[in-house]
């Protein structure tokens, strides 16, 4: 069960007992749940910080981007080494996250009105069509598929840290990060993998119910699913910015 989400794979139920309790182990349907939940806690501290925004300014909601983004970031470490946390801490990485998103998506929509909206719709979208795909099996979860997205993730992940750390140097990378047509494609090629990224993750909560995991999974599953939405929604705000900004 390879998976290029941090928070979901192939190790995830090592050291994870089965339950003998039917009641007790994890379902798709209750994972379903949690993530409707998450999604839920995530909106609210987004509205407030985006209200924020309009109201009293850019500087105002500066810590609440800074914050959020770094807490979630240490809850979300927290909970892949601590899975039985995971009632506590997904929800509480939702908060976190819900400052963070909030506030920078409304930086995005004061530069290109209607770019947040776009991003939502075109993330859910997303999520919807891979759901419906994985489900009627047009797309099959090989190994060589999560191989694959395994290389991709990976690769994407290298080409970020250099940029942070050259970003201290002060080098900027050339290109991939500008709105030209390498930027671009770069962009895309990113919403792509972070994409098919959903794909594995609907196989790795299926087979999670199949083997019958603890309650408390069912939280987790919910969480790095959650992870992999906030990624696909950064990568398509920052798309969709490269394209307004060509105009």
């Amino acid at each position: 069960m390879k998976t290029s989400n941090p928070a979901l794979n192939s190790k995830t139920f090592t050291n994870i007992k089965k339950t003998a309790d039917s009641s007790q182990t994890m379902t798709i349907e209750g994972t379903v749940n949690k993530t409707l939940l998450m999604l839920i806690l995530l909106l609210m501290p987004a509205i407030w910080t985006w209200k924020m925004f309009f109201t009293n300014g850019p500087q105002s909601i500066i810590p609440f981007i800074y914050g959020g983004g770094i807490c979630g970031f240490i809850v979300a470490l927290v909970t892949i080494f601590k899975k039985q946390w995971s009632p506590i801490t997904a929800p509480l990485y939702a908060l976190f996250e819900g400052l963070f998103l909030g506030g920078l998506s409304a930086m995005f929509e004061a530069k290109f009105q209607g770019i947040a909206i776009q991003a939502v719709a075109l993330t859910f979208g997303i999520l919807f069509c891979l759901l419906i795909a994985y489900k009627s099996r047009l797309i099959k979860v090989t190994e060589n598929f999560k191989l694959g997205i395994l290389a991709a993730t990976g690769g994407i992940g290298l080409v970020y840290l250099l940029t942070f750390v050259l970003g201290f140097l002060g080098v900027q990378m050339p290109y991939i990060h500008e709105n030209g047509i390498i930027g671009i494609g770069f962009s895309l090629f990113v919403v792509v993998i972070a994409s098919l990224n959903l794909i594995l993750d609907f196989d790795f909560i299926e087979k999670g119910a199949s083997y019958g995991a603890p309650k408390f999974m069912e939280w987790y599953g919910a969480f790095g699913l959650i992870v992999t939405l906030v990624w696909l929604y950064l990568e398509i705000l920052r798309l969709l910015s490269k394209l307004n900004s060509r105009r």
